[in-house]
């Protein structure tokens, strides 16, 4: 086939999910010409599976991807149809938002925010090789010889490597939702050196909602006090125009699911990849729990222009006759249609540890990966990589230090920290537990940590600007008001209508720490009448934890020690005497960047790390 210039960039985005979108949008915001090639423009930020944002950790995701100057909390925020608070029963530090918004909507206004942003090229086709010289990329090629020269590249193809869908005994060569796989960049891949294995996800049937009985399940009502996602909006709140619901699978669903195992990809050897652990299918469920009499279903819209109803909670590869069984034994779907059958999809994904912390391939210079490329599961999971490239690509070809974040700093660091100097042999999910310093990573305070960051950027927009400086103020007056000491009479008799024991407190936030709620401090002695209800949440969280957060940033200081201790990236560890070989080998895989990155690699000892820290000395 006869090549040809089909442009010049300085970035080029292989792929427009939402690691794709993500990548593209912050490169160009940089200033830099970028191009961001997809299979099918109809795909572009398409939600495969359920069309929500957010959730557990999810959230915390989100909320860093907006404090950085990212498009998916806006776009979540445009195109919502329910808005609910994850763990509102805890406590703040695992709080979270999820938002349901509407499929068709979230693809129409990403797509238009691409379109309308300056030095941002969309064009339609399909990767097929990526091109270098002397070790630095130089150009992707297209399938039809199109040559889009360029000085970085980030790959950002999501499931769709090699995809083929698996539903019973049919499988087929596809990507999610029956658009086309890409079937090529696998091979350039592995010539330049990529690990690359397979990993498996999955998604439930989609119903006419016509056809299902709501009656017969329970309502789950959207939160009052829920808060929109981007920091932008925090003074609108969320639009709450849908209704989602819950119901359960019973004994004659599992007898379904039981008697027709022998049928099952998942237990037949037809698939033989890795799944997400955290979100298995229901065959899966059934079999893992056999104790349990049922399972929840959440049923919940796809968008406020159609009828269709994503089953959450119940994706399963069955064949489809199986599968229509299956479905109508679950109370309110007895007489349910379906419109699109769940299926399995397995794809080609690398080993995350052939990357770096700024998600550059070690063995090819400006070469990025992000997303589900990179072993994760989830579309906030996918964004934050994909904002994290754009920047890191961007920063790169300007001269710029790179944006690494600490684990301290955001769970977008914890993400990139365990894929990089871990690995994954499973689709990876963040989650609140994986962060040891979770008191600091409150999703509240996502810009405070994080908007400093991008100050004087592209991504750092006016509006952006005034909206973190308002903020900081607020937040910081609102803990000076709350060190005074309120009237002694006053207090006295506060603590006897809100039943406070103690001694004479010290300050306003002495009250709190014993219990009493902000709002009914600020009505009765007549403080900060004109906060912000989530200022005031934010700071009643910082008050409250005040001492826990003392010993975690303690914590933190002396792992920075660690962090601060920089690592050659081209040590031979194998001439460094005292190192077990077992350490040897899994530095010499990673290439640590730090002692700190060191010590956290499996099968890396504090012996071995106290070897590393001898061996730096007598470099100095």
């Amino acid at each position: 086939m006869r090549t040809f210039i089909e442009g010049r960039y300085d970035i080029v985005v292989i792929g427009a999910g939402h690691a794709g979108c993500e990548a593209a949008l912050a490169a160009s915001r940089y200033g830099l010409e970028t191009c961001m090639l997809t299979l099918n423009l109809d795909s572009i930020a398409f939600m495969a599976c359920n069309p929500s944002v957010g959730g557990t950790g999810k959230g915390h995701l989100v909320r860093e991807i907006d404090a950085l100057g990212g498009e998916m909390a806006k776009n979540a925020d445009k195109t919502s149809l329910q808005t609910r608070i994850i763990n509102e029963g805890k406590g703040e530090a695992v709080q979270s938002i999820r938002c349901q918004c509407d499929k068709n909507a979230y693809h129409r206004e990403m797509k238009r925010t691409l379109e309308n942003t300056e030095r941002l090229r969309i064009l339609q086709g399909e990767a097929v090789k990526i091109l270098t010289e002397n070790g630095k990329v130089t150009g992707v090629e297209t399938d039809y010889g199109g040559i889009l020269e360029t000085r970085a590249a980030i790959v950002a193809t999501g499931v769709y490597l090699n995809a083929e869908t698996v539903t019973g005994d049919v499988r087929k060569s596809s990507g999610p939702s029956g658009f086309a796989p890409a079937d090529r960049l696998t091979e350039s891949l592995i010539s330049l050196g990529y690990s690359v294995r397979r990993f498996k996800t999955g998604t439930p049937a989609r119903l006419d909602g016509r056809t299902v009985e709501f009656d017969k399940c329970a309502k789950q009502p959207a939160d009052g006090d829920a808060e929109a996602f981007s920091f932008l909006n925090l003074s609108e709140p969320p639009v709450n125009s849908a209704e989602c619901f819950i119901t359960y699978t019973n004994a004659k669903t599992h007898g379904v699911i039981l008697g027709n195992l022998d049928r099952s990809p998942l237990y037949n050897g037809s698939i033989s990849s890795t799944g997400p652990r955290y979100c298995p299918s229901i065959e899966t469920k059934v079999v893992r729990f056999a104790d349990k009499e049922r399972h929840q279903i959440f049923l919940e819209p796809e968008g406020a222009d159609t009828d269709e109803i994503y089953v959450q909670g119940m994706s399963s590869s069955l064949p489809h006759d199986v599968q229509r069984d299956m479905y109508r034994s679950v109370a309110g779907l007895e007489n349910c249609e379906i419109m699109r059958y769940a299926y399995a999809i397995e794809y080609d994904c690398i080993d995350p540890l052939d990357i770096y912390p700024t998600l550059e391939f070690k063995k090819i210079e400006n070469l990025y990966t992000a997303g589900q490329i990179n072993g994760t599961s989830g579309y906030e999971e996918a964004a934050a990589q994909g904002l994290i490239a754009g920047i890191n690509a961007a920063k790169k070809l300007k001269g710029e230090p790179p944006l690494i974040l600490g684990r301290d700093e955001a769970y977008t660091g914890v993400l990139i920290d365990d894929l990089v100097t871990k690995g994954t042999d499973e689709p990876y999910r963040i989650m609140t537990s994986r962060a040891e310093y979770a008191l600091n990573l409150r999703a509240d305070l996502a810009d405070m940590r994080l908007t400093p960051k991008i100050m004087g950027s592209g991504l750092m927009t006016k509006e952006r600007e005034e909206c973190f400086l308002r903020r900081k103020a607020e937040l910081e007056n609102a803990e000076k008001t709350l060190a005074q000491k309120p009237a002694k009479e006053l207090c006295e008799e506060f603590s006897k209508i809100y039943g406070i024991e103690g001694t004479s407190p010290a300050s306003y936030a002495d009250l709190l720490r014993r219990g009493a709620k902000i709002q009914d401090i600020c009505s009765f002695f007549k403080i900060l009448q004109n906060a912000d209800r989530g200022i005031l949440k934010s700071v009643q969280a910082t008050v409250k934890y005040e001492g826990y957060l003392k010993k975690s940033r303690a914590q933190i200081e002396r792992a920075k020690k660690l962090e601060d201790r920089k690592l050659p990236p081209d040590i031979d560890y194998t001439k460094i005497s005292g190192l077990r070989l077992e350490a040897r080998e899994k530095l010499a895989r990673v290439k640590p960047l730090t002692l700190g990155q060191a010590g956290r690699i499996s099968g890396v000892n504090p012996a071995d790390v106290t070897v590393l820290m001898v061996w730096l000395a007598t470099k100095q």
